[in-house]
């Protein structure tokens, strides 16, 4: 692979560097970013990243939280040598020890995800960034994008299933999709996971969702419950709003409801220095 293959991108104010691919596959941005600002703790926890592509959210999780651990969890042994490049880099010093990196594919099952390394029981929070392209979808002849981007089979059953087992009981599962995706989400949650939160991500408030964030926790029976809705915009403006600099440069949590401690207000989409579009 040629040097002219990789960028080497700065996230959190350059608190930590990714190594991606230029041109093709998936290139991290705002949604790992976001995705990464859905765990919060104030003690020890370990965070486990399925899909994990070249490491983005995790290693922001790593970057933020320095009680952390975090596995970074891909099947695609190309993006699982991005991974470890990212953290050979003497940029991400701070972080690398706290973060391991493993070649599994998430929809495996019992001894298999087990041998592959995937342990039951282990995990306090467990983040994930799912493929979210309908197989139906126009399919990118970029080969390595569309295994990134398309989903196949049942793709939530069978990563919320994955979830389900790693975590500890009482432990919190996040995700971001496609808003279109809601019903299925909540479907492969059936009775895994209870205190389903769910937020709608807009361009601006006139404007249709075009994400969803979730989370949930791991035998609870509390109730379901809809968010008020993040706005990325302000009318009439292409500047994002000034609260997500914050959630998207590693400065705060998007905290579930519960463990808020108060209200939390309209939150939009990130800062420039994230250059990937949505």
């Amino acid at each position: 692979m040629s040097a002219t293959s990789e960028t080497i991108d700065a996230f959190h104010f350059g608190g930590f560097h990714i190594v991606q691919p230029k041109g093709r596959g998936h290139r991290a941005g705002m949604d790992a970013m976001l995705l990464a600002s859905m765990v919060a703790t104030e003690g020890p926890i370990r965070v486990a990243d399925l899909g994990a592509g070249a490491g983005a959210a995790g290693m922001a999780v790593a970057a933020r939280l320095d009680t952390a651990s975090v596995l970074l969890v891909e099947k695609s042994a190309d993006m699982v040598a991005f991974a470890r490049k990212s953290l050979a880099l003497p940029e991400n010093a701070r972080i690398a020890a706290r973060i391991a990196v493993t070649e599994a594919d998430v929809t495996l099952k019992g001894k298999a995800r087990l041998a592959a390394g995937l342990e039951d029981d282990t995990y306090d929070h467990v983040i994930m960034n799912p493929p979210f392209n309908d197989a139906s979808d126009r399919r990118a002849p970029d080969g390595l994008k569309a295994e990134a981007h398309a989903m196949q089979g049942d793709l939530f059953e069978d990563w919320i299933r994955t979830a389900g087992a790693m975590l500890k009981p009482g432990g919190q599962m996040s995700l971001i999709a496609r808003p279109e995706s809601i019903a299925a989400i909540i479907d492969a949650c059936g009775r895994r996971f209870g205190g389903i939160e769910v937020t709608l991500i807009h361009p601006r408030e006139a404007e249709n969702a075009i994400r969803v964030l979730v989370s949930a926790i791991k035998g609870s029976r509390a109730r379901l419950t809809f968010r008020s809705p993040l706005y990325m915009h302000p009318e009439g403006s292409h500047r994002f709003l000034a609260d997500v600099d914050d959630l998207n440069n590693g400065r705060k949590a998007y905290e579930r409801v519960k463990h808020a401690r108060k209200a939390s207000p309209p939150i939009a989409f990130p800062s420039k220095r994230i250059t990937s579009p949505i």
